[in-house]
């Protein structure tokens, strides 16, 4: 594939505000395409693209992706490219679910993750989960610590517990700041977050609601968060509040859920 019009012609000053880190290891560029595996027809869609250093090695591959660009300056040297769809928008507020049914299938997400919107993005990204085939994502390794840690860890919170009961996650790639430029102050880890099948009797609005009071006072045990939540609203469920939230298992938050949902139908 011809990428004639995609070398920028004036270097582009990473912004702060954007949390911009532009990856620049090839090695690194190399790794991560072999990660996704890109195919012909794939509906491949680009968070954060930069200066399409992941973006170029996907088209060639694949024939056709979209980026989303936030970057205004990024945007305008993006739509040069040929085969390549660009969304200037905030990605917090783009329609996952319309990009899908656009394309006709599922998508696949790739992207390196501004580090202080990593969090809200995933779980943007998570209401859209029917839509998504798979998703590569780089974030922070401390991020990633939390999205795949166990309970009893100290990195075990709330996001632990709503990505882990919607997807297979598996970190597979260290990446080092030097291979940014500008380097971060951090390590970074490339995860793959695969969909799971959807727990239809769970309520996701309100697994989430109970989760985050659960975990609102983690010094605390549950009897003074969790329980006087279910006191609240009048549930009388067997559950052991004698612990803090960092001690309860994804799939004992996710059988409470069901019978929250139950007593609320009944």
């Amino acid at each position: 594939m011809s990428l004639a019009h995609d070398a920028p012609t004036v270097r582009h000053v990473a912004r702060k505000r954007f949390g911009q880190h532009f990856l620049v290891d090839d090695s690194v560029v190399a790794a991560i395409v072999a990660a996704v595996n890109p195919q012909p027809g794939d509906a491949l869609v680009e968070i954060g693209p930069g200066q399409g250093a992941i973006t170029r090695p996907l088209l060639v591959q694949c024939g056709r992706l979209t980026a989303i660009e936030i970057d205004r300056d990024l945007a305008a040297r993006l739509r040069l490219w040929p085969a390549l769809s660009v969304v200037e928008a905030d990605v917090l507020e783009v329609d996952f679910a319309a990009l899908a049914t656009a394309q006709g299938r599922k998508l696949r997400v790739v992207g390196n993750l501004p580090y202080n919107l990593s969090t809200p993005i995933l779980f943007h990204l998570l209401t859209y989960i029917e839509q998504v085939e798979d998703q590569h994502v780089m974030l922070q390794k401390e991020v990633v610590a939390r999205m795949v840690a166990r309970p009893g860890n100290k990195d075990y919170g709330r996001l632990s517990v709503m990505l882990q009961w919607r997807y297979l996650i598996e970190a597979v790639l260290s990446v080092p700041p030097s291979s940014f430029d500008p380097p971060p102050r951090v390590d970074s880890t490339v995860v793959r977050m695969q969909p799971l099948a959807p727990s239809t009797d769970v309520d996701a609005a309100l697994l989430g609601e109970l989760v985050s009071v659960a975990f609102s006072q983690r010094r605390k045990l549950l009897r003074n968060t969790l329980g006087r939540w279910l006191a609240a609203r009048g549930f009388g469920v067997e559950f052991d509040l004698q612990r803090r939230a960092e001690e309860v298992p994804v799939r004992e938050y996710l059988a409470l859920a069901r019978t929250l949902r139950a007593l609320r139908s009944s």
